[in-house]
């Protein structure tokens, strides 16, 4: 547990140099060895940290040439997500990538037409939701819990709850993060989840599993300014 919490406390400063000292994206960070005088930690925890901001499309290794900004949080989703809570919070997108994936893939394969009228009836309520100024992750974390609900398999549901609450702080910072953008944007978010609902209905396994992905490695770039 130590371990994990000094690599948090690494990523979430390196974090705050990228925001703090301004840095633009491709700019370079500090090395390892910096880093790790900076924090007073150790080059290996430092690595595990840029590891992790590299996986959540914060930071982009270059090899020999060290570390470089590659996004930076937004000041929006920080209002979401407080700096102590970043990497957990967006870690969560590795486990929705493997977990949601897999749901849409099973509910392609199995869904019930019950279950495909609650899908859709569920995009709708989206829909109708994102084109208003209302609020919209109820909604959109209804839909997703629909996708997970018809594959016939309560773990998977069990597993989607746990994760509750670092999904719904993302959803309601995607949600505001898009409407302050060009409205082409709430239309992106909308078709990504129409390509998802479209697979589901034709039973196309494989194109519900690629739409959510793209759904999902879509949403997580939202979150960047």
């Amino acid at each position: 547990m130590g371990g994990e919490r000094l690599t948090d406390r690494a990523y979430t400063g390196i974090v705050e140099i990228i925001n703090g000292e301004d840095l633009c994206v491709g700019d370079r960070l500090p090395s390892e060895a910096r880093l790790a005088e900076m924090f007073g930690m150790s080059r290996t925890i430092v690595r595990e940290a840029l590891a992790r901001l590299a996986s959540d499309g914060i930071t982009e290794p270059r090899r020999g040439a060290g570390s470089f900004v590659k996004s930076r949080p937004s000041d929006r989703m920080l209002a979401y997500v407080p700096m102590a809570e970043l990497p957990t919070t967006l870690g969560t997108y590795e486990v929705r990538f493997v977990l949601e994936a897999e749901t849409a893939r099973l509910a392609a394969a199995r869904r019930s037409q019950e279950e495909l009228t609650a899908i859709e009836d569920a995009l709708a309520r989206l829909r109708d939701t994102l084109l208003s100024s209302a609020p919209a992750h109820d909604e959109d974390m209804e839909l997703h819990r629909c996708i997970v609900l018809a594959t016939a398999n309560p773990a998977f549901l069990s597993a989607f709850d746990a994760l509750f609450a670092d999904i719904d702080k993302i959803m309601r910072a995607g949600v505001d993060i898009s409407r302050s953008r060009p409205p082409e944007v709430i239309g992106a978010m909308m078709r990504e989840h129409d390509m998802i609902v479209d697979a589901i209905r034709a039973q196309d396994a494989d194109g519900a599993a690629l739409a959510m992905r793209w759904h999902l490695s879509e949403g997580r770039k939202r979150l960047m300014p």
